[in-house]
């Protein structure tokens, strides 16, 4: 097979190796243990508020929940708003996720105070539902109307946590070994202070620079890899 041209790496890098997608096996826990092992046990009637900085994995636990649970919907600040009244209406499906609840406007913040009074009324019955709702900041200091405040704080609250420098160095090594990718320290060790902080992100970087290598016949190394990043600069994604 012939060797690629160097035009079509970026390609290679984009359409080869997308970010995994969110489960709960593949979030990196780091201190954040209980709350997803709370996510792993979470029964109808239950409800979980998430909260953490960008970038403590509050929309990848949200997002594997979703595809964990069969029939599961997923609102934001995208979502129509008479779509969240509408759900409070009827029967609730088995799960209902809200990501990010400080950014919803005002009749979005009036359809989730509905969807959390539908879920207190449903929750002894056989018709209960879980709801897991995320966002920035503990409850009672989220900039909402007072009633939804304090019901983010009706069941489990968990603040989630940034994963340390070690904690991802341990995560990246360990997922390289799993590709029997040998990575020198110092690529890794640049890798997270200086392009991305996301496990994701990082995963996926990683991933395409084995494919990179492998399309350049040329080792890992930090330079390779400062190359392939100056071939797709993160504008340049689509």
């Amino acid at each position: 097979m012939p060797d690629m041209p160097d035009s079509q790496h970026p390609q290679l890098l984009l359409d080869i190796t997308p970010a995994a997608a969110p489960t709960l096996d593949n979030f990196v826990a780091g201190t954040n243990t209980e709350a997803v092992a709370a996510l792993r046990e979470l029964q109808p009637g239950r409800a979980v508020y998430l909260w953490g900085p960008q970038g403590s994995g509050r929309t990848h636990l949200l997002r594997a929940m979703v595809e964990r649970v069969p029939g599961a919907v997923l609102l934001d600040a995208g979502t129509h708003a008479p779509i969240f009244q509408a759900l409070a209406a009827g029967a609730l499906p088995a799960l209902v996720a809200i990501d990010d609840v400080q950014q919803l406007n005002d009749a979005q913040q009036a359809g989730v105070f509905a969807l959390y009074n539908r879920w207190r009324e449903s929750a002894a019955t056989n018709r209960a539902a879980m709801l897991v709702v995320t966002g920035d900041c503990a409850p009672l200091q989220m900039p909402l109307r007072e009633d939804l405040r304090t019901r983010l704080g009706w069941d489990l609250v968990f603040r989630l946590e940034l994963l340390s420098d070690a904690d991802k160095l341990s995560a990246l090594h360990a997922h390289a070994a799993a590709r029997a990718l040998k990575v020198a320290p110092e690529l890794l060790e640049w890798l997270i202070t200086r392009h991305a902080r996301d496990m994701r992100r990082l995963t996926a970087v990683l991933d395409a620079l084995d494919h990179y290598s492998l399309a350049t016949k040329r080792p890992v190394t930090l330079p390779l890899l400062k190359t392939m990043l100056a071939e797709n600069p993160p504008g340049n994604r689509s």
